[in-house]
């Protein structure tokens, strides 16, 4: 199983976001809790090098918030800070207001000094469905990016205002053009960072879920599947049963990855 999928709006999305960033000066950087090192990409790492950064630890309602503690430190220096929230959740917004402000410090003093007022661009990037216009939409306090639980949503970027000195762009979800790391793939593919549709074995990939989060969560695999984890057992429990008979493996493991997505299983960090 080869996973591999770079649409032709993310090539485009690549040169926008390299041509816009002369432009900005921080960049918000919108990782999902649930794999947030398999969410940094590093075609991204590249074009964003040498400014601010805001890293956004996206979803941590859904992820093992003492995982993400212990990763976040990491994303701490001297032009970049993190902040660890749900885009959706209140607060969101003064605090990376705050932080953006803070990372443009030395913008807004030289600008003080001359006794003028500034405005601070900010660019949100980050790979498909991390959350990226829901935190925008927290921001501007109204919907103005069109958001779904699917990747690829964002097509083209957009300036937006989100407060007196603040101008905000909002880019598409981009991914790297080879993805050669594919233990990184599956858990984007898992976050629903890449479609299902690229790949033709979901009974595959519902395997490598399940070994995947076993190696941390057994606990909570068992208590919603039971003791065998396999697809086959899994199948059995839910009577997911196909006309003559047999086990329908393809419904049952499109329900595990479904699980996941949604929460239901408990708040899981595959990184």
């Amino acid at each position: 199983m080869k996973i591999n999928w770079f649409p032709g709006h993310m090539k485009k999305a690549l040169r926008e976001i390299r041509d816009g960033l002369s432009r900005c000066d921080v960049v918000i950087y919108v990782l999902d809790s649930r794999a947030p090192i398999s969410s940094i990409n590093p075609s991204l790492n590249r074009l964003t090098s040498g400014k601010p950064v805001l890293y956004v630890f996206n979803k941590i309602d859904m992820a093992d918030r003492e995982r993400v503690n212990v990763l976040s430190k990491n994303y701490r220096g001297e032009k970049s800070d993190f902040v660890i929230l749900n885009s959706t959740m209140s607060g969101a917004s003064k605090l990376i207001k705050g932080k953006i402000n803070a990372l443009a410090k030395e913008k807004i003093d030289k600008a003080k000094a001359k006794g003028i007022k500034t405005v601070v661009r900010a660019m949100v990037v980050g790979v498909p469905n991390s959350g990226k216009s829901t935190l925008v939409n927290n921001l501007c306090g109204k919907a103005k990016a069109v958001v779904g639980n699917r990747p690829g949503v964002t097509k083209s970027i957009q300036w937006l205002s989100i407060g007196d000195n603040i101008e905000l762009c909002d880019t598409p979800g981009t991914l790297y053009p080879n993805l050669e790391n594919q233990e990184v793939a599956k858990k984007l593919l898992f976050i629903g960072s890449i479609k299902d549709e690229v790949i033709c074995d979901i009974v595959e990939l519902g395997e490598e879920f399940l070994r995947m989060a076993d190696k941390n969560y057994h606990n909570l695999l068992t208590s919603r599947y039971g003791e065998e984890l396999t697809i086959e057992a899994i199948a059995k429990k839910r009577g997911y049963i196909l006309s003559k008979g047999e086990l329908d493996l393809e419904r049952t493991s499109q329900a595990i990855l479904d699980d996941f997505r949604k929460g239901r299983i408990g708040e899981i960090t595959l990184d």
